[in-house]
């Protein structure tokens, strides 16, 4: 479902605050570039975007009505002057491009203004960001480019310098617990999904998700079983883990969660406890925080985020948790 003016405004203020005052005195850029990490809005402000721009009757010339023959074609996807483009496969294509341009070319068919927005701009190859550099260069009257990334370090900087970069910044912790709460996300849960993404959608996912409830325990029993021997968490991983987590992003999202356990042992020893996150766990890890040193606990959080490169690197997933766990283990084991 599209996002209002006002939802929007919440998460993102001074990115709607900066779009008012450019409608306002009819001074937006060509080409924007948004950027920021996944969950924060882009695609949605894009959109609003559109609608402000084609709104028959906007509230103060700049907010969306939400009820006119255009907005509801926007928000249904199906408005002739409104372009979106996405990876087809895994790149976005020189062709694409190309067929984008053709439209560039013609008239808007209801009004002169045209829209582009292109989702995951750093998946374009070579090809394809040469092809979009002509029309950056000799922008139309009237037409709108947004380009949209996680990973604005990837694009071309010829594209980059031609773009009017705005970052969208990650909605803060109080206000995505605050935001699960309204969903219906019960208080002991927000907090760890709070910390696991910042996508609103994919939190109130995981809370109702059997796969991501199961992870949970297995997480928490490969760290108990971690402080007895080495064979026995061995065991574990082939019992367990390796059952459970299958997927590379599933592999990802175990390490995040096992990850967050030694946070809240760091925490609960710096009597920061207001942030502990396996808040249903927290009596159990107040007494494993006496087992354990800070100093330990740094190397052993060190060791997991190494793991998650390694991960990322392509490594054997199995391999790469058999080594964690001995890594976790070696030293002054939790003492």
């Amino acid at each position: 479902m599209a996002k209002t003016w006002d939802q929007l405004e919440e998460v993102q203020p001074n990115v709607l605050k900066m779009f008012k005052n450019s409608i306002q005195k009819g001074r937006l850029a060509h080409a924007y570039l948004f950027e920021g990490m996944r969950g924060t809005g882009k695609k949605d402000v894009s959109v609003l975007i559109a609608k402000s721009l084609f709104c028959d009757n906007p509230i103060d010339g700049v907010k969306p009505c939400e009820v006119c023959s255009n907005c509801k074609r926007i928000n249904h996807g199906n408005h002739p002057d409104i372009h979106l483009l996405e990876p087809d496969g895994l790149s976005i294509k020189k062709q694409q491009i190309q067929s984008l341009q053709a439209e560039f070319s013609k008239t808007g068919v209801e009004s002169r203004k045209k829209i582009y927005t292109i989702i995951h701009a750093d998946k374009m190859t070579v090809n394809a960001a040469n092809s979009l550099l002509k029309f950056l260069e000799e922008p139309h009257s009237d037409t709108v480019a947004i380009l949209v990334t996680e990973q604005a370090q990837r694009i071309l900087p010829t594209i980059l310098s031609r773009c009017q970069s705005i970052t969208f910044q990650p909605l803060s912790t109080k206000g995505m617990i605050e935001q699960l709460g309204a969903s219906g996300v019960s208080e002991s849960l927000s907090p760890l999904l709070a910390q696991l993404t910042n996508n609103l959608e994919e939190a109130v996912e995981l809370s109702r998700d059997d796969w991501f409830a199961q992870a949970q325990k297995i997480v928490l029993k490969l760290y108990e079983v971690l402080k007895k021997n080495p064979l026995e968490a061995m065991v574990s991983l082939q019992e367990d883990w390796f059952l459970h987590f299958k997927e590379k992003e599933q592999f990802d999202r175990g390490l995040d969660l096992l990850l967050l356990i030694f946070k809240d042992l760091l925490y609960i020893q710096l009597d920061k406890t207001s942030q502990v996150v396996f808040l249903k766990e927290k009596s159990r890890l107040e007494q494993y925080a006496l087992q354990t040193s800070g100093r330990r606990l740094t190397e052993q959080m060190t060791a997991i985020l190494d793991a998650k490169r390694k991960l990322h690197a392509n490594m054997n997933p199995q391999l790469l948790m058999e080594q964690l766990v001995l890594k976790l283990q070696e030293g002054s084991t939790f003492v």
